[in-house]
């Protein structure tokens, strides 16, 4: 993820304003507000502006996400194209919904929050919307989980690696 928040900040800060490449990369699946809060340190944003910029970042996909997801890829799957791309992403966020099956609130709160590969709140708002899971609960949930990510990824971003890098 570093290699990737690295180029995305050296290329993207070319031409737009930091505060934007940290937005920008909040946005992007995989990367998200964990990327956007490293990029913003690397990019010597103070956390105070970083933090809601990221937050707005990550938050801003979800809805269109929940509503619209299944819709989307029931469409896609109708076509060669896309058929076999839509059935692997499918099976791989149903291979990491166990928790949430069984928790659904907490357990899409945790996947959510805790920053490990393939978690966050795309991948959430995803498994939550193929098991159906009711929307306003899932949305607090994320949004819940995007909040432990943002207080996680600012011990790291600002505090460990702030360390290291100043």
């Amino acid at each position: 993820m570093e290699v990737l928040v690295q180029w995305f900040t050296e290329n993207l800060s070319q031409y737009i304003s930091a505060e934007m490449v940290v937005f920008i990369i909040s946005m992007i699946p995989i990367l998200e507000l964990r990327g956007g809060l490293l990029a913003a340190s690397l990019l010597k944003i103070p956390a105070a502006a970083a933090i809601p910029i990221c937050i707005a970042g990550n938050i801003i996909p979800i809805p269109f996400i929940l509503l619209f997801i299944r819709k989307i890829f029931k469409l896609m799957k109708k076509t060669k194209l896309f058929h076999k791309l839509i059935v692997k992403l499918e099976d791989r966020a149903m291979g990491k919904s166990d928790q949430i099956k069984k928790y659904e609130f907490w357990g899409l709160l945790l996947f959510v929050g805790i920053p490990l590969p393939g978690t966050g709140a795309w991948t959430g708002s995803l498994i939550a919307s193929l098991l159906e899971v009711d929307i306003k609960k899932s949305s607090l949930a994320i949004l819940g989980g995007i909040i432990m990510a943002t207080v996680i990824m600012y011990v790291v971003s600002y505090g460990l690696l702030g360390n290291i890098i100043h």
